[in-house]
Formats: C-alpha cells, structure tokens, sequence
C-alpha cells in the first residue's frame, strides 16, 4: 500500500484527522512539522498529547533540543527508516504536517547540493532581504523567478549553495529535476474558507495561552534556549520573550503571535497551491465536510487508489 499524506495550512485540522484515520485503516503516523522535532517545546507548536495521540504511534516528534541543529537529511533519514518499519509491520504510514520542504522532499528525494554553513548562513540573514534578493536575481535570475522576495529562506538558502559551489541553485534543480517519486502516495491538501481559518488560528492562540504557553517559554528561557526561540519559525515563542523582559504588554505580545501565525499560514496556502499539483493530489475544502463525512470521503478515495493499483 502506498504513503497516505495529509498536508494543508496551520490550524486546519490536519493532527485529529489523522488520528481517526489512522485508527480506521491501521496506520501510524510520521510527523512533518519542523518545529515539533523540538523537545519542551509542546504549546506552542501545537504537538499533540500523548492522550490526544489515543495510542497510535507518532514518530519524527521530539526528536532533538531546541538548541540542536536539524536539518532537512536528518528528517529524510529518520521518516525512511520509520517507513520501512511501518510498512514491515503491515500497517500504513501517514505523513501528517505542513512543512513543504519535508514533504516535497520526502516523495522526491534531494538534490546533491552541499550541505548547510551555518556561519554563512547567520551572516547571510543579517542582511536586508531586499538586497538579498536583488543579489539572488543577479546571480541566479531563474531561481529567483520562482520564488516570492519575501521568501528569505529560501532566498538564503539559494545564495549560500552559490558562494559555496560558484555555481547557481537552480542549477541543482535542473540536474534533479524532481520528476520520479519515491514513492507511491496518495495526498490531501486540507483547506477551509479564509473566515474559517482565521478564527481556528485566533482561537488556537487563545487555547495556547490557557495550557500554559506563558510558562513553556519561561522555562525554556531558563534551559538557556533564548537564541533557538528567535528564529523566523519559532512562533508562539520569539514574541513573548519580550514580555518575559518587561519591553512590551502581553495583549500586544498576544497581537503579534495571531498575526504572524496568520502571515505563515497565507505563505502556507500560497506553497501548496503552486508545489502541489497532479493526480496523486487530493484538495479537499473540509468546510464543507462533517467530521464523518470527511472521513468517509478520504478512506473511499484509499479503497479505489488501491484497487486499481492492485487491478493495474
């Protein structure tokens, strides 16, 4: 049986629908999600409970200290591993997050440029991203015209592969060309009208701050891990340090983790509708769906991918 991949934006439903259809068609499930590889840090990414997981595996979740590096290779490593074990077990991995990269690469594989330096890199996003991306565009205009320039990551990430090879990013692409899976998957991207969305993400927040979100990022400023919380993708984290410093109010500490969550689900919707695309692809608007519904939509869909793979 194939990979099922449950993807969509932050707060669309994604970690309870796995769940329940985990239980229904024996899977297990192997995370996505870049931040919850992170140990302590349970609210503000949203990991879900041992309770809540309702005793069915979860792998590629608190995996390493917020301090310690994690790259994309080291995912790939780990979720192939837990693939191959799920699969000997005779049960069926489900690949649940949102992080893009993980998934995109998980199904096609990586291209062979050189890995992360990590002291270029700092310097690198220290540098105003307007003039990093004027710089990407000189150096490597095609790349540079598939990206957003707001993208700083991966506008980043493309210039360090050039200072470290003189050779320009996109070129690695091409060489790859991510045209054959690894393999064989069936995917649905969960989507909810903008409204819907919205009020999830506020109410998400609200929830954060009533299990304790507060204390989480005292803690884990008392751990030492003042440096790994001021990341771009910390969110839920960076913008309450300055609370805990007594430099803002906790209304507008609380005002800029709903907006930021907000501007990282936009960037979210807007990757997926342009990365994720072909017949392996499922988009479903669960707006529309009852819980039992939803379920019953995705599990009918499982049964005719796997009878005309098997009819095929």
């Amino acid at each position: 049986m194939r990979l099922i991949v449950i993807t969509g934006a932050t707060a669309t439903g994604k970690t309870e629908l796995s769940i329940q259809l985990a239980k229904m068609i024996d899977g297990e499930i192997i995370s996505a999600d870049s931040m919850m590889v992170y140990r302590y840090m349970d609210v503000g990414t949203a990991k879900p409970t041992v309770e809540e997981r309702q005793g069915i595996p979860h792998y590629l979740i608190d995996v390493v200290n917020p301090d310690e590096e994690f790259s994309v290779k080291d995912f790939l490593k780990i979720a192939d591993e837990k693939i191959k074990e799920i699969t000997e077990k005779g049960k069926i991995p489900i690949i649940v997050g949102g992080t893009w990269l993980y998934i995109h690469t998980l199904l096609y594989g990586l291209t062979d440029a050189p890995p992360s330096d990590w002291k270029l890199r700092e310097s690198l996003y220290k540098r105003d991203k307007k003039e990093l991306y004027s710089e990407l565009e000189n150096v490597d205009p095609l790349y540079a015209s598939k990206i957003h320039p707001n993208d700083k990551k991966r506008v980043v990430r493309a210039l360090e592969v050039y200072y470290l090879t003189g050779k320009p990013f996109s070129q690695f692409h091409q060489k790859h060309r991510f045209a054959e899976e690894k393999y064989k998957f069936l995917g649905f991207i969960l989507d909810r009208n903008k409204e819907e969305i919205i009020g999830r993400l506020e109410k998400r927040v609200e929830d954060m701050f009533k299990k304790g979100l507060i204390d989480e990022v005292k803690k884990l400023l008392d751990m030492g891990y003042e440096k790994s919380l001021t990341s771009k993708q910390a969110i839920g984290y960076k913008e309450l340090i300055p609370y805990l410093k007594g430099e803002t109010d906790l209304q507008s500490a609380k005002q800029h983790i709903i907006q930021n969550t907000k501007d990282f689900a936009k960037r979210q919707i807007r990757t997926f509708r342009s990365k994720l695309r072909g017949k392996e692809w499922h988009r479903i608007d669960i707006s529309n769906y009852t819980k039992d519904k939803l379920l019953d939509t995705i599990i009918k869909k499982i049964n005719v991918e796997e009878k005309d793979e098997h009819t095929g």
